[in-house]
């Protein structure tokens, strides 16, 4: 039998998965729970490196409508090219 752990793919190991864990014959899994962050955020970040900084970027990118992400463009490219 299926012991604890990830669901199994195959319909068959599926179907029996379910009926174990229904039966109580095996413990259901546990769903995982997200690590909390620490009370101070800005040390937790920077203990990590630059991994936040990046997962920050691309989030706020999927956040921002597309006038926002061009007008941050066009203030990108000025201050880019103002002393050239």
């Amino acid at each position: 039998m299926i012991g604890k752990g990830k669901r199994p793919r195959d319909p068959n190991q599926l179907a029996a998965w379910t009926v174990a864990v229904s039966t109580d014959q095996i413990p259901a899994p546990e769903p995982e729970t997200p690590p909390s962050p620490p009370s101070d955020l800005s040390a937790y970040m920077s203990a990590i490196g630059r991994k936040g900084g990046q997962i920050g970027g691309k989030r706020r990118l999927k956040t921002m409508t597309k006038a926002q992400r061009s007008k941050v463009a066009t203030k990108a490219a000025k201050a880019r090219w103002k002393n050239a």
